[in-house]
């Protein structure tokens, strides 16, 4: 009698486990996917020339991975060599991003930022960052050979100078 209720609330159990299965027509599932934007496929090589200085910042070098092309302006990633040594009245100036995603990766030597309400911190070489939209920031040093890889979401994010 006992083995009986075990098994009955066993399978009580079991059958409430069981999730339904949804099966979506064909016509619902190509309408899912037509409202995604499409990616596409791209390679970037290493190739020191493609470093440009036409980026945000002067004393900064970038290199376009060819994600914001590639995903139709829904991301941008590059990664940032920082040139010559750290003049603080250049570098050392507080700023903000309006963009939904920012993520940081230091991939070679090390910097040392200060992030709004998070403090100072030095970030090496396998260190990463994620920094919400809008936290106040500002890099306060880095090495000569400090290389970051930066991704943001969207492409087109808007970075606003709080000092002169």
């Amino acid at each position: 009698m006992v083995a009986r209720r075990k098994a009955a609330r066993h399978s009580t159990v079991k059958t409430r486990a069981k999730k339904p299965t949804v099966r979506r027509s064909a016509r619902a599932a190509e309408g899912a996917k037509s409202k995604r934007k499409a990616h596409k496929f791209v390679l970037s090589r290493f190739r020191p020339e493609d470093f440009k200085t036409d980026g945000l910042r002067s004393y900064a070098q970038y290199r376009d991975l060819g994600i914001k092309d590639a995903t139709n302006g829904m991301a941008v990633a590059h990664v940032i060599r920082f040139v010559g040594q750290c003049d603080p009245k250049v570098v050392s100036k507080e700023h903000l991003h309006e963009a939904e995603f920012q993520m940081i990766y230091v991939l070679k030597g090390w910097m040392v930022s200060s992030f709004e309400g998070q403090g100072t911190h030095t970030l090496k070489a396998g260190d990463a960052w994620l920094q919400p939209h809008g936290i106040k920031h500002k890099v306060l040093d880095y090495s000569s050979d400090c290389e970051v890889l930066e991704i943001v979401m969207p492409a087109n994010f808007k970075t606003v100078d709080l000092e002169k």
